[in-house]
């Protein structure tokens, strides 16, 4: 999903509602540096961010010029030049179970000043948002969140955790295996290319992550400012494999009081191959004078405990929500991903929106393709399967292939019924089921999704399984 994010036009509806109420919704134009400096005094405002240096206005002007910015403006207000909410969105790629990607909108920066509360501006721009998705032809939309209450009610949901893990360095004794490549200290300017193509790799190994835009590694090593304090006191390494070919890398500091034993800290470590996350990981819990490691925005499923004598010595501090997702297309959504068994599952999808309302009956063959196929009005049903981004017209031999497929794995009953087993669940439900964090039993068991059958229940279990636990390891 290649193209200009602010060739869609302000939504009519959100500039309407909110001019209804005295404010202003406009796109800001990156090339008018004024109102673009305005739109970033507010983010920063309104994350609790210090008010930006000029070397980090400078990146976030390079950043936020490639995205789609809205900001909502007060005429009455002291500086009307800055915005009283704000919100930045882009199409970029979701990587999803089975080494694919999905289409995606993401959305980030959704600001509203307290000044303002309670006006209808973040369900004008939200909603906005998911109706720009839909014209982008996004097959899902996603956001990071710091409050866990706002975004349900447009239908998000928790698709990825994430968690801080902590190792305390007196009991980390190493019995993993060793790898064959080598672990080396690199200036974190020299790792700029290579890091760029290992996280390409590493995100395309991961269900829950995103395609990384233009600066973000910028960020990551700190080359923004790389002559201020926390980013001399950045040091990088890299992993090569036994045949000299970078596979992984961190970054990480040591904090500590002086002449006293610190803690070595990170929040980016990236690994294109099993080997290259295990050598690093090695010389993370292997520093000298620290008194333990502490790595955040870390799977919940990380491999660190078996690689330790003493299991115990790995302490999971926090682990919640991270990646929220919200289902625009669920054909083509549901189509993009591979699935753990053959099966065929009809989903009664609820969607106070609209946006994926329906019922949708899904078949997976044995080798995790699927076809979905979408009933129309006049009864017949049309299919989307496994094409680039799961939204092509499946081919009739296609979708033969796969009802035989599930057919021959016992997925259906013995007389085949009529009616394949079902789910009846909320968008959101589908949302955090999509990428396999969740299985759909723990959420029947929660009384959020109804199954025709316990066989239904086990079915979907096993169909939306990830054999990699979904992770997204940046903010966005």
């Amino acid at each position: 999903m290649s193209f200009e994010p602010r060739s869609i036009p302000v939504d009519p509806d959100a500039k309407g509602a909110l001019a209804s109420k005295g404010l202003d919704y406009r796109l800001i134009d990156p090339s008018d540096t004024g109102a673009l400096d305005g739109w970033i005094d507010a983010d920063h405002r309104g994350f609790h961010h210090a008010r930006p240096r000029e070397v980090t206005r400078e990146y976030e002007r390079r950043v936020m010029g490639e995205r789609r910015l809205h900001g909502v403006f007060d005429p009455g207000v002291p500086d009307p030049n800055v915005p009283v909410a704000t919100v930045s969105s882009w199409p970029t790629g979701l990587s999803v179970p089975g080494g694919r990607s999905v289409d995606g909108w993401a959305v980030s920066s959704v600001t509203v000043s307290p000044t303002h509360r309670r006006r209808g501006i973040a369900r004008a721009m939200m909603e906005a948002e998911l109706r720009s998705a839909k014209q982008a032809g996004a097959a899902v939309a996603m956001l990071t969140v710091t409050e866990a209450t706002i975004y349900g009610r447009y239908g998000y949901a928790p698709a990825a955790r994430a968690a801080t893990i902590e190792i305390d360095r007196r009991r980390a004794r190493w019995i993993g295996p060793s790898s064959p490549g080598r672990v080396h200290f690199v200036e974190p300017a020299a790792l700029r290319d290579a890091a760029a193509a290992i996280s390409r790799r590493a995100v395309a190994r991961t269900p829950g992550e995103i395609d990384r835009w233009s600066g973000i590694l910028d960020r990551m090593l700190g080359l923004v400012d790389p002559d201020s304090d926390a980013s001399r006191a950045l040091r990088a390494i890299r992993y090569d494999d036994e045949h000299g070919q970078p596979q992984g890398f961190a970054a990480f500091r040591v904090t500590r009081e002086p002449n006293e034993p610190g803690w070595a800290e990170f929040d980016v470590l990236a690994a294109a191959t099993d080997d290259a996350e295990r050598a690093l990981w090695r010389v993370l819990v292997e520093q000298d004078f620290v008194s333990g490691v502490r790595g955040r925005l870390r799977s919940v499923d990380e491999p660190i405990e078996w690689l330790l004598e003493d299991p115990r010595a790995v302490r999971v501090t926090e682990a919640s929500d991270h990646l929220w997702v919200r289902i625009v297309d669920a054909a083509a959504a549901l189509g993009a991903r591979r699935y753990g068994a053959a099966g065929e599952l009809a989903l009664d999808i609820e969607d106070p929106l609209g946006y994926a309302a329906g019922r949708y009956t899904l078949l997976a063959s044995a080798d995790g393709r699927a076809v979905v196929h979408v009933p129309r009005a006049d009864g017949s049903t049309d299919g989307a399967g496994a094409g680039s981004s799961g939204t092509t017209a499946a081919p009739k031999r296609e979708r033969s292939r796969a009802r035989a497929s599930a057919e021959g794995s016992g997925s259906r009953s013995a007389a085949r019924a009529a009616e394949p087993r079902s789910l009846k669940l909320d968008v959101r439900d589908l949302a955090s089921i999509y990428l396999g964090g969740v299985r759909p039993s723990v959420l029947a068991r929660a009384g959020r999704i109804t199954a025709s059958s316990n066989g239904a229940l086990e079915l979907a279990d096993r169909m939306f399984a990830s054999t990699r636990a979904p992770h997204l390891s940046i903010w966005f």
